[in-house]
């Protein structure tokens, strides 16, 4: 499966489904899909996904522990979890900053 999340003010992201649904539990909903969050409630749902990533990665040191160095196949370098989320704070972001709200199906 996969999530696509959209606001007026960014371009539609696209993720697999199993990160989409965590993430989206992270910013204090549900994980319902499809859903939505309104313009108001934005900030604080980028408020708390940004504090359970810092959660998250202070429990899981190894999550995105590859650095500069690493030295296997590019294609098999593992992607952590406050990476795959970056698009989606910015599309938070952008949201908060537009009072937009936020959808995905």
């Amino acid at each position: 499966m996969l999530v696509t999340f959209k606001t007026r003010n960014y371009a539609d992201i696209t993720m697999f489904g199993d990160i989409a649904v965590k993430l989206i539990r992270m910013t204090g909903h549900s994980g319902t899909v499809p859903s939505a969050i309104s313009g108001d409630d934005v900030p604080a749902a980028l408020e708390s996904l940004q504090a359970e990533l810092e959660a998250f990665k202070a429990a899981n040191p190894d999550d995105e522990s590859v650095g500069d160095d690493f030295q296997g196949d590019p294609i098999e370098r593992p992607v952590g979890l406050a990476q795959r989320a970056f698009p989606l704070i910015e599309l938070l972001e952008a949201a908060a900053e537009g009072g937009h709200p936020v959808m995905w199906e």
